[in-house]
């Protein structure tokens, strides 16, 4: 059942109700009042009869008196004037006939009248009343009720004022002793002294039809109008909550702009206008999280295309930072890197800090914290992240002011087999920690929640890849241009360094030395110690050739045993003398090998070598005009200090002729640069 039909039930209930049991009280009540005033007129009628009766006899027997105490001649002419005035229907003398009954004695027999007696000195005077119609319709105009009289023996009627259709049936009511029948109530009234006539009043009983059809109208039109009433009051009712029905299946679809008509101040109207409430807040939330939605999308492909598109980690850090800053609405965070040197976490970028911390970004690598003090150090030693509130002072002695906070650790991505992340048990991954993303102060004064981690960690994760990829870059970067075993700097990177440092001399007009280096007898070293000696040999080698440059000097190992050094702004002179050095320096020490290593030709243990190396030096631009020249220059040079008995160093010979206009700018931007090493000359 429907909310309007539960509605107009429940109406009908309460009104018609009442109204059901009124009108049966009522009709009950009518029938009982009904039955009770015929009673009530019963009684009367009968107390009239018998007063009527006894008043008949009373005048009978006054009259009898009176012509009884007349003289004799005189009493017929008195009974005359009796009857012509009504007072008795007939007067005797001679004391009356037997039909007349005494009205001091029952009736027996056949009875035609009622009388009364006088005795007098010659005989009795008797005054009757007759009973025909007219004496029964007197008693029944006296009394207000139907008369009928019946013979001594109450078996059958003699005069009645009732119609002859229903004189037997009130005779067999009064033979049964009943006091009614259907339409009439009757009572007999019973032969005694003063009552000498067998008698049936009865009266009509009361009909309420008319009451009744009265109240029926009345419940027909108190229903029908509570029908209509309850109709639409239902529908006002409900009509509301159907629209709202409607409009919330509407708000369920994605309508929210659907409003509900308020019509009404009354309860619905209240719902309505907060269900309007409602949808418009409700609205004006989704626009906001569309807004917020947009925006994340937007700083994500900016971040997706910053982490895609540059290998700049500052860069990649500070829109990270900004990004986590605009998606969680604090006021200002940080990002810290763990220094590969000591293992302190570094600021790299920050925004939105304050007190020491409000540096200038060149001053950022300035402060640090130590893995395991304070909130950022337990990140970091912990790999956990952090949350909660702080005093004015900050989370700890030396990190950022704040209210609130929160810190997530940036970790490498865990992958098996990199050479930046440390191997876990049986071959797994263990993501290693490489800083900290942590941010502060909330706008609107609301603390940092779980919800936020989670995002958090996406950036972070983030960051922890960006900075992953960017050190894998320089590191296979670094890797493409340096020798592996003396980290010295490749052939690949010479070509590129000899051209770069050659068209800076010229265009400034400086000069550039080169010198070429190569260890005497190497092969001698392999094949009596080992080739695990030789490598260290060279490793050893390459670090005494650092130790003996200057900062913007260049090392490289071109090949084999066979070195390069660039010397920015040197002549020949200053060549000679750092020629001298590196000689010295591997000259006079020993390089130490492994204890364990044992002379090819003797045997014997030894853990020590002696090498010493040939040096050619060319320079830019008397022995050469291009890189390539200048390089072939400083081999020969190597190849004449090779035949000058080796451990020694030769400068290599003026170019005699002078090169075509032009022919420098052919020859520097020669593709590829200097050429490979030429064969060697018995070095």
């Amino acid at each position: 059942m429907t909310l309007r039909g539960r509605l107009t039930t429940a109406f009908l209930a309460v009104v018609l109700g009442p109204v059901l049991l009124g009108t049966i009280f009522v009709g009950t009540t009518v029938a009982t009042v009904s039955r009770d005033r015929t009673a009530e007129r019963l009684d009367h009628a009968v107390t009239t009869v018998r007063t009527a009766i006894a008043a008949v006899c009373r005048q009978l027997q006054a009259t009898a008196d009176a012509v009884a105490v007349l003289p004799t001649d005189s009493r017929d002419t008195a009974a005359r004037q009796i009857e012509a005035r009504g007072l008795a229907s007939d007067v005797r003398l001679d004391g009356g006939p037997t039909t007349w009954q005494d009205c001091a004695a029952p009736a027996d027999g056949g009875v035609v009248a009622i009388s009364a007696r006088a005795r007098t000195d010659d005989g009795v005077v008797a005054a009757g009343q007759l009973l025909d119609a007219g004496f029964v319709d007197r008693l029944a105009a006296s009394s207000g009720a139907e008369i009928t009289l019946l013979d001594p023996r109450g078996t059958n009627a003699v005069q009645s004022t009732v119609p002859d259709r229903i004189r037997g049936e009130i005779v067999l009511v009064t033979v049964a002793g009943r006091t009614a029948r259907g339409d009439r109530h009757v009572r007999r009234l019973t032969v005694g002294p003063g009552q000498p006539l067998p008698l049936a009043v009865s009266v009509p009983a009361a009909d309420p039809t008319g009451l009744y059809l009265v109240l029926l109208g009345v419940v027909l039109v108190v229903a029908s109008g509570a029908v209509l009433v309850a109709c639409r009051l239902a529908r006002s009712t409900t009509r509301p909550l159907a629209e709202l029905a409607r409009a919330v299946d509407r708000v369920a679809g994605g309508e929210l702009s659907t409003r509900v008509p308020v019509v009404r101040h009354d309860e619905v109207g209240r719902l309505a206008g907060t269900f309007n409430r409602m949808t418009r807040e409700l609205q004006g939330y989704v626009q906001a999280l569309t807004a917020s939605r947009d925006q994340l999308r937007r700083h994500l492909t900016v971040l997706g295309d910053t982490l895609s598109s540059t290998h700049d980690l500052h860069r990649i850090l500070r829109v990270i930072l900004q990004t986590a800053l605009s998606t969680t609405g604090a006021r200002g965070g940080v990002v810290l890197l763990a220094d590969p040197a000591d293992g302190r976490l570094v600021a790299r970028c920050a925004e939105g800090l304050t007190g020491r911390w409000n540096v200038p970004e060149a001053e950022l690598p300035t402060l640090r914290v130590t893995p395991g003090h304070g909130v950022l150090g337990g990140v970091a030693e912990t790999g956990e992240p952090r949350r909660g509130v702080c005093g004015p002072g900050g989370t700890a002695p030396g990190e950022p002011p704040c209210r609130t906070y929160v810190a997530v650790p940036i970790c490498a991505p865990a992958v098996v087999g990199d050479p930046l992340v440390p191997g876990g048990p049986e071959g797994t991954a263990v993501p290693a920690t490489l800083g900290v993303l942590a941010l502060y102060d909330r706008l609107g004064g609301d603390e940092f929640d779980d919800t936020d981690l989670p995002t958090l960690r996406t950036f972070a994760g983030q960051a922890g890849v960006a900075v992953h990829n960017v050190r894998m870059h320089e590191e296979a970067q670094r890797l493409s241009l340096t020798d592996p075993l003396t980290g010295l700097w490749n052939y690949r990177y010479l070509r590129e360094s000899l051209r770069r440092e050659v068209e800076r001399a010229s265009r400034f007009g400086r000069m550039l030395t080169v010198l070429l280096l190569d260890l005497d007898h190497f092969k001698d070293v392999n094949d009596r110690y080992g080739h695990a000696a030789g490598d260290a040999v060279l490793a050893e080698f390459a670090r005494r050739i650092r130790v003996g440059l200057r900062e913007v000097d260049l090392a490289f190992r071109q090949g084999g045993e066979e070195f390069v050094v660039l010397l920015p702004e040197t002549d020949a002179y200053g060549g000679t003398i750092v020629a001298e050095r590196l000689g010295s320096a591997v000259r006079d020490l020993p390089v130490p090998i492994d204890s364990r290593r044992t002379d090819a030709e003797t045997g014997r243990p030894i853990d020590r070598v002696s090498v010493t190396v040939s040096i050619g030096i060319a320079v830019y631009p008397e022995h050469g005009t291009t890189a390539q020249q200048v390089l072939d220059a400083a081999d020969d040079a190597l190849y004449a200090a090779k035949h000058a008995g080796r451990d020694t160093y030769r400068l290599a010979e003026v170019v005699s002729a002078t090169v075509p206009d032009g022919q420098f700018d052919q020859a520097a931007a020669a593709p590829g640069g200097p050429q490979p090493p030429r064969q060697s000359r018995g070095r």
